[in-house]
């Protein structure tokens, strides 16, 4: 077993996932993932990550919202850092990093548009998991 944080990353467009778990396993982070919202809960509760990687949307226009609320109501996972993914901005108009710690609206600790930069993917990643 690695001392290496382990990060989940939870989104359904296998290529994202792909590429993102390259960038990480690159830098020795251990890397989880699951393809919606349902199994991205439910793995967080197996792997218990040390940090969430989660795309808004996946089964729906909002679900990553759904899954980063259910996340951070559950007294064992609240304090586990979410990452928020998103290309809402450009499908959208929105930009929901304002609202990026809003604990009812968007319980999130970070936000990144796609598509991902992997320096600024690993930059927050080590942002959040206090490695800087």
């Amino acid at each position: 077993m690695s001392n290496q944080p382990k990060i989940l990353i939870i989104d359904d467009d296998p290529d994202i996932v792909e590429a993102m778990k390259v960038v990480l396993e690159s830098k020795k982070y251990q890397v989880a993932t699951a393809k919606s919202g349902k199994e991205g809960l439910k793995k967080v509760k197996q792997e218990k990550p040390n940090l969430i990687i989660l795309d808004v949307m996946m089964e729906t226009q909002s679900k990553g919202f759904d899954v980063a609320r259910a996340i951070k109501g559950d007294e064992d996972t609240k304090n586990t850092p979410i990452l928020m993914l998103t290309a809402v901005k450009e499908n959208t108009g929105l930009d929901f990093k304002k609202e990026a710690g809003d604990d009812v609206w968007l319980p999130v600790d970070a936000y990144l548009d796609k598509p991902l930069k992997p320096d600024e993917l690993i930059s927050k990643v080590e942002l959040l998991l206090g490695k800087s």
